[in-house]
């Protein structure tokens, strides 16, 4: 009787214990990285965002409660049903713990719709819709880097304040597309704007011929490009051809970030106003870990890949700090600990899931100003995160307690 006593007090008080110190799932970390390699936005994020999560591992010394940490990829194609399929295969057999990244907004409301299904963790970097953390929020759900929100106040907001009181969109035709013209005109209307119209197009598109006639013909002051990667370079450098900034409209980049202005070159891409969460020219910070990522890649960091290698830091500490990768405890700490790291000082997590930090409004240089590679931005303002990010209650999400 006395040892069945006791064997049923130990077993009382190790149900009662929070995880112990290491409690590690399958003995390792395994995050995937999912996100378009090989279209429109592969230069977005891509690889490139697959290296910065890799330098995070290594920063973080290889190992979290002394597991081994692992980093994997696919490519996703831009393709829901196929990103699906590789996010059910990693949680179901290849034991992945988290799924970050996710360039495309649709991709990643599926993706995160599975990861709450699964009860697994998602860090999104890669896509922009407000979605993510409204009405499709999840608790295991996090949104890194910037939304439409962030973009719409930031370059439209700058914009508006400068005279450009009349829009007309050019919009790719899925979910992100979407929500950055929604939450770009609706600005427009509140600062006494209107919006003359808006034509939308198919993701991947390489003739903008028709669309940039449309938006001409309106007489629009401001051509809103509610677009990204390849798609806002192509409009950009056909805009040229058709002599529509010369001719005295302005081109509003909603979502144009270092890589595309590389890809697209100073000539073309000059004059054209932006909003990042990062620039690599920023500070001491900032300017260290581009060198050590331009050591590895030849190319510097944007805001998506310096937000992937912040996501998966702080994912990370997240884990050391609870003693365990168990999804409850990691989201928990992630809506508590600050973000403090090379992407931002002063970041923060909301109830919905949606990471508060800063935003910088940049202009692009002309050749003649640039004085070194890579010294692309003039700096403009500083957009502080309680205004560029919907507050919680704001969001629509059915988590957050009004």
């Amino acid at each position: 009787m006395k040892a069945s006593y006791l064997v049923s007090v130990a077993l009382l008080a190790a149900t009662a214990m929070p995880a112990a110190a290491g409690e590690i799932s399958d003995g390792k970390v395994k995050i995937g990285i999912l996100n378009d390699q090989s279209g429109v936005y592969a230069d977005f994020g891509g690889k490139w965002s697959v290296e910065a999560a890799k330098m995070a591992v290594e920063d973080f010394g290889g190992k979290v409660q002394g597991a081994p940490i692992e980093i994997i990829s696919a490519d996703h194609q831009n393709k829901p049903d196929i990103a699906s399929n590789i996010a059910r295969q990693w949680y179901d057999t290849e034991q992945v713990d988290a799924i970050m990244e996710l360039t495309t907004s649709s991709v990643a409301l599926a993706v995160q719709g599975l990861s709450k299904e699964k009860k697994k963790i998602d860090i999104v970097t890669g896509a922009a819709s407000t979605d993510l953390t409204g009405k499709q929020c999840s608790p295991y759900g996090f949104h890194w880097a910037y939304d439409t929100h962030s973009q719409a106040v930031g370059t439209g907001g700058a914009l508006v304040q400068q005279g450009g009181d009349s829009w007309y969109f050019i919009t790719v035709d899925y979910a992100f597309g979407y929500s950055l013209e929604e939450q770009t005109a609706k600005l427009v209307k509140a600062s006494g704007g209107k919006v003359q119209g808006e034509v939308r197009y198919p993701l991947g598109s390489t003739d903008y011929s028709s669309f940039l006639l449309q938006a001409q013909s309106s007489g629009a002051k401001v051509i809103g490009l509610a677009n990204a990667g390849l798609d806002t370079s192509n409009s950009i450098k056909q805009a040229a051809e058709f002599g529509i900034v010369a001719g005295g409209q302005r081109l509003a980049a909603l979502l144009f970030t270092l890589a595309e202005v590389h890809g697209l070159g100073l000539q073309a891409a000059q004059g054209v106003v932006l909003t990042e969460g990062y620039y690599w020219d920023r500070d001491d910070k900032s300017r260290d870990f581009a060198d050590r990522f331009f050591k590895r890649t030849n190319r510097m960091p944007n805001m998506i890949q310096a937000g992937t290698y912040s996501a998966v830091t702080q994912y990370l500490k997240a884990i050391d700090k609870a003693g365990t990768d168990e999804t409850e405890a990691v989201a928990k700490l992630l809506h508590e600990m600050p973000v403090d790291d090379v992407f931002t000082a002063n970041g923060k997590v909301q109830a919905d899931g949606s990471m508060v930090h800063d935003m910088y409004l940049y202009q692009v240089k002309k050749p003649e100003e640039s004085k070194k590679d890579w010294d692309y931005y003039t700096y403009l303002a500083t957009i502080p995160g309680d205004k560029a990010f919907m507050k919680a209650e704001e969001s629509g999400c059915p988590l957050v307690t009004k």
